[in-house]
Formats: structure tokens, C-alpha cells, sequence
């Protein structure tokens, strides 16, 4: 009687230790698991959040709309066909595909294409556009991209051989919002000739045909376009000294931190793997 009660307990203690294991389980273990799920949760928040859905930065969903002066040849320009074509534009296409987006080319004068990024009409503003203080008070930038440089168009025979002697000109021409046009019209305290001597035009063409028409003595304009222009008509020159030498970027809404991101991520890209110079050596020949 004593052996069978000694087995009877034996055998609920075993069943009793067996019970216990299978509901414990292994302390290490299940640590480690919760830990593992709680990191596996961490992990998926943290992609979520990462992932920005573009079409939510952007004016208008699945496009890139880029405002624009296109009389500024070879940066941004008309074609034969309508269409247009320059270094800003194609550069523009370039960030728009690799954002996974459709370029749209918005052309106005160069002012309102400022002013149409200052107030989210524009994603993006491109027209050589060169960085400085006043408009980094209104706008953000992204990284240089080219560099400009400023020159000078004076007709064959012009008493302006420098300079210098723009101090000596009745009235200076430019491309109205330009920065040759805020370096001209500044105070000659600040390095330029006052707003009395500089006239404001539409855009370059305009400027060039009152040089042509001697309604003023000499404009200030880009280097490249003034070679376009000198070279579409004849009696006119570029002096060979450089009004000033600047910074071409990208312009954007003030604030618009994330899509600046991802916009100078591509444009970085496109430089590194010499996209962007390729698209320059097209236009412009060395």
C-alpha cells in the first residue's frame, strides 16, 4: 500500500513539473521574442514615416511645374516647334523623372516667375536665376548648378570700353528683376548708377532692340544670351571685362524643406554622375 501511494505521488509530482514547463515556458526565450516584436513594430513606424509621398509636396499631383522666363537663351527658351528647350529646361526634366514626375513648363516674364514660387503657383523657378541676399529673404535655393556671368553689349564704336565707364552712361539697359538690373539700379553708394540711369525691359529681346534703336547706350545682361544676342545682330559687342561673375540655383517656396530634399538629392545625383554637365556642353560650346 505504501509502494502504491509512493507511485501515485510520484506521478502527480512529474505531472504537476511537466505542467508548469509547458505553461512558463522558457523565460529567456519569451524576454527575447517580446523584445524582437517590439522591434520589428519600431522598425515599420519608422519606414512609414519616412516614406514622403510626393504628390503632396507639389502644386499639382504627379507634375513638377516650373516656372520660367523663356527668353534667356541658352537657358530656357522657345523652340521652332512651341516647345521648349534650354539648359534649365532640360535640367528641370532630369529632377522631375527622377522624382517620378511630369515637367511642366510655366513661361512668364521674369518677375512673376519669382513671385509664382514666393506664392506655391510654381514648385520650382528656373531662369538663371542667381542666388543673393534679397531673394533668400523671400525664397529658399538649392545647390549651384551652373555659373553666370554678367556682361556687358555695347554697339561697334561705343565710347563704354570698360567697366568703368558705365558711370558715364546716360542710361543703362536690362532685363527687369535681374540681378544686373538690382547691381545697376542700386545707389552709387552700394556700386551702382541710381535708378534714373537704368531702364527695366520685359527681357532681353526687348533690351537688345532699344540698344539697336539707340534708346539706350549699353545693356547688362547674362553672358550666354548676350552671345546669342550679339550673334543674331551685327554692329554690336560684349566688352571683354565681366560686369561680376554669380551663382546659378534652383528657387523654391520659403519652407519647403522637404521638398527642397528631395530636389537637391536628384540635382546632386545628376551632378555627380555628369548629367547635368553634359546638358551645359549641349548648349554651350567650349
Amino acid at each position: 500500500m505504501k509502494k502504491l501511494f509512493s507511485l501515485i505521488l510520484a506521478l502527480t509530482m512529474a505531472l504537476a513539473l511537466a505542467a508548469c514547463g509547458s505553461s512558463g515556458g522558457n523565460p529567456s526565450n519569451g524576454q527575447n521574442d517580446a523584445q524582437n516584436a517590439s522591434q520589428n513594430t519600431g522598425d515599420s513606424q519608422d519606414a512609414s514615416s519616412g516614406d514622403v509621398d510626393i504628390n503632396t509636396l507639389v502644386v499639382e499631383s504627379g507634375k513638377l511645374h516650373m516656372s520660367t522666363n523663356a527668353s534667356f537663351p541658352p537657358y530656357e527658351m522657345v523652340a521652332n516647334d512651341g516647345s521648349f528647350e534650354g539648359i534649365d529646361v532640360e535640367v528641370a526634366g532630369l529632377i522631375a523623372e527622377k522624382l517620378g514626375l511630369e515637367l511642366v513648363v510655366d513661361d512668364m516674364d521674369f518677375t512673376a516667375a519669382m513671385l509664382a514660387v514666393q506664392n506655391g503657383k510654381s514648385d520650382i523657378a528656373m531662369a538663371g536665376i542667381t542666388v543673393n541676399e534679397e531673394r533668400q529673404a523671400n525664397m529658399d535655393f538649392t545647390e549651384s548648378y551652373a555659373t553666370g556671368v554678367q556682361v556687358i553689349i555695347v554697339p561697334e564704336g561705343s565710347s563704354i570700353a570698360t567697366v568703368d565707364d558705365l558711370a558715364n552712361a546716360e542710361l543703362i539697359g536690362t532685363q527687369d528683376g535681374t540681378t544686373g538690373y538690382i547691381y545697376c539700379s542700386d545707389t552709387p553708394e552700394n556700386g551702382g548708377y541710381g535708378e534714373d540711369h537704368v531702364v527695366a525691359y520685359e527681357n532681353g529681346s526687348v533690351a537688345i532692340q532699344a540698344l539697336l534703336a539707340g534708346q539706350v547706350d549699353c545693356v547688362v545682361i547674362d553672358n550666354e544670351p548676350a552671345k546669342a544676342y550679339v550673334a543674331a545682330n551685327p554692329g554690336l559687342k560684349i566688352l571683354d571685362t565681366e560686369f561680376t561673375v554669380e551663382d546659378y540655383a534652383i528657387a523654391m517656396k520659403k519652407g519647403s524643406t522637404e521638398l527642397m530634399d528631395l530636389v537637391n538629392t536628384a540635382l546632386k545625383e545628376l551632378m555627380d554622375d555628369g548629367s547635368v554637365q553634359a546638358v551645359v556642353d549641349k548648349y554651350i560650346k567650349a
